[in-house]
């Protein structure tokens, strides 16, 4: 089956259900594993990647606003690689391509490739979209066993900070303006020990003022900035050390949100043993090789 990735949760889920082999396009985004980087482009960003944050969240608002696509697709590469299968989501316009444009595009391409969207809002959406993925592919089973290989991982977490005291933690997915992380990043907190101060489960990420924040009294603040590396994560933490010092924390990370929060895909079972390790460091062992930073000057 020839398959096209909108999404890079979806190509990461791809991958790791073994149908790599089966894609034959990505994402600009799409950068793990590594084989995908060789793959052909189907997408690029309208808005420049070297703004500062403020002037992203702008450009974001004024293009939604005016019904502007954030992210522009490669008609005529889609076409010539002649996909069977499309995959897409619709749950967020910030994310990917929009799902509509997907549709009218895949409507006129030659055999009239079947597409797929994927919109989880918690973290059993997530779970759940392995089989649905597997199965469009032609082997549900792979999915089935994706999906329990990952609650196991979760649940050896879950299993290891039983009984502990939970710690207040306030995750912070863009600091200017602020955003609370929300959708399945307050699950993940809960299975690692923590209780998120400000989001629920399956809510959408959403502004706060820092007044708000501080009114929170968060022990512990993860800033994971949507679609940022760890490095990049602890730039902008250090760049609003002020503000966060702000906040009274006992103690402040900066992690690699692009691989393991924000993208909603197989790597989210990473970020929880990550939180695990980083609220309960004498219950969790460290995760191997996961990037996250303490930034320098954040503490009050």
């Amino acid at each position: 089956m020839r398959i096209a990735s909108l999404v890079p949760s979806a190509t990461e889920a791809l991958f790791a259900l073994g149908f790599g082999d089966d894609v034959v396009a990505v994402t600009h985004e799409c950068d793990w594993p590594a084989a995908t980087r060789a793959l052909p482009r189907l997408t690029r960003s309208a808005i420049r990647p070297d703004l500062p944050p403020a002037e992203v969240d702008a450009a974001v608002r004024e293009r939604t606003a005016r019904g502007e696509a954030i992210y522009e697709l490669d008609r005529e590469t889609l076409e010539r690689l002649a996909p069977e299968l499309i995959v897409t989501q619709a749950v967020c316009p910030v994310c990917a391509v929009s799902y509509e444009e997907v549709c009218s595009v895949a409507a006129g391409l030659p055999g009239g490739p079947a597409v797929v969207s994927l919109d989880p809002a918690t973290l059993g959406d997530v779970l759940a979209d392995l089989p649905r993925l597997a199965d469009a592919c032609g082997a549900a089973e792979r999915g089935e066993e994706l999906r329990a290989r990952l609650n196991d991982r979760i649940e050896a977490v879950r299993h290891a900070v039983a009984g502990l005291a939970p710690r207040r933690v306030l995750a912070l997915e863009w600091l200017d303006p602020p955003y609370v992380a929300g959708h399945w990043v307050p699950e993940m907190i809960a299975a690692a020990g923590g209780v998120d101060v400000l989001a629920g489960a399956g809510e959408r990420s959403r502004p706060a003022a820092w007044t708000e924040l501080a009114e929170a009294r968060a022990e512990v603040v993860a800033v994971m900035p949507c679609g940022l590396y760890a490095d990049e994560a602890a730039a902008q933490a250090d760049a609003f050390a002020g503000r966060l010092a702000s906040l009274g924390a006992a103690r402040i990370f900066a992690v690699d949100a692009a691989s393991s929060f924000s993208r909603p895909g197989p790597r989210l079972a990473d970020g929880i043993e990550l939180l695990g390790h980083l609220l309960h460091p004498e219950a969790v062992p460290a995760p191997h090789a996961l990037a996250w930073r303490e930034p320098a000057g954040t503490l009050a």
